[in-house]
């Protein structure tokens, strides 16, 4: 009984084995039909309409425009201060305000001053009434010329008292010495104004000017009384100006030069302190710009689409600086290369 089951189990293990062959054979093909070698149908890139408009690239001489950071500032800021030590009684301003010229900004207290005023006039009446009584005896030869002149000295010194209180008295109203706009206000009713104390400060909205640190080494391409451009972040727009002044002091820390830029066509809608940008003009050099409207962006990426043999294909590049309706295409593109002004929508 033995050798017939030994049989058994082998014809098992051979059935178990053709079957696996079975399956190899089938799961690869060998059983259908094969197609016989040849090229691939599908084709790369989209069709070009015939209307499409395109754009030869082409290399051209650019000016190298690099920017200089700056900040905007007024041409005239007054820091109002008191001349004399009293109490603020009023203050008819605040910080946006705009003011104009001879306007009474701040009243302090002046009852001291007018206390001074009154005793120097009563002193200056005893005084011409003295002076006038000695001219009186002078003329009838009762009194000496000694006499005559004291009384006159006395009569002088008390009229000159009232009027130094006379002008102290006017340091007891502060006014606007230009027309602007408050921009600080550092002082309250009730606080004691000491001379040279700031109290508030008041800017010429009209005159503008932008303060960049320029590096040394573009320093010979300003000079004083050159036009230049200058872009501000508000409003967003771009201003000529002209070279108003060169600092002649170089910065250790920085290498740098504070150039400041007369902003023209201000309108009293820039504010010091903005944020802006002075163009500098360096060597021209080659490069290639494409219109904006044929770059594509997908996230932090940008595309082209190339035209070769009537098909449009997309071309990763890298961009640089929009100027205007163009855009400088840094790597990607070269001179000959056809770009369509107006990509394929894909998908």
């Amino acid at each position: 009984m033995k050798p017939a089951i030994n049989l058994k189990k082998y014809f098992k293990l051979l059935l178990g084995l053709i079957g696996l062959a079975a399956v190899v054979v089938w799961s690869g093909g060998f059983l259908g039909e094969k197609t016989a070698p040849g090229k691939l149908e599908y084709e790369a890139g989209r069709p070009v309409p015939p209307d499409a408009a395109t754009f030869a690239v082409q290399a051209e001489t650019a000016p190298v425009r690099i920017d200089v950071v700056g900040t905007t500032a007024s041409e005239e800021k007054i820091h109002l201060s008191a001349r004399i030590p009293a109490y603020v009684d009023q203050v008819f301003a605040s910080a946006g305000n705009r003011v104009k010229k001879g306007q009474k900004l701040i009243a302090l207290d002046d009852r001291d001053i007018r206390q001074k005023l009154a005793a120097a006039e009563a002193q200056l009446n005893q005084a011409q009434a003295e002076y006038d009584r000695a001219q009186q005896l002078f003329e009838k030869q009762a009194t000496t010329q000694q006499a005559l002149t004291a009384a006159e000295s006395m009569y002088n010194a008390a009229r000159a008292q009232v009027a130094e209180v006379k002008v102290m008295l006017t340091y007891a109203q502060v006014e606007s010495p230009i027309a602007g706009i408050v921009t600080e206000r550092r002082i309250e009713a009730g606080d004691l104004a000491n001379p040279g104390m700031l109290l508030l400060a008041v800017y010429d909205p009209l005159r503008m000017r932008l303060e960049a640190p320029v590096p040394v080494r573009l320093l010979d391409r300003l000079a004083l009384g050159q036009e230049v451009e200058a872009a501000l972040d508000r409003p967003a727009r771009t201003f000529k100006g002209t070279v108003a002044e060169i600092v002649s002091e170089v910065d250790a820390a920085t290498r740098t030069q504070l150039v400041k830029v007369h902003l023209d066509g201000v309108e009293g809608d820039v504010l010091p302190g903005t944020f802006g940008r002075l163009w500098v003009e360096a060597e021209p050099r080659e490069a290639i710009f494409v219109p904006a409207t044929s770059v594509v962006r997908i996230g932090q990426l940008a595309f082209v689409q190339v035209v070769r043999d009537g098909r449009a294909f997309r071309r990763l590049v890298k961009t640089g600086p929009a100027q205007g309706d163009r855009v400088e295409i840094l790597s990607g593109l070269r001179t000959g290369d056809v770009v369509l002004a107006q990509p394929i929508r894909e998908g």
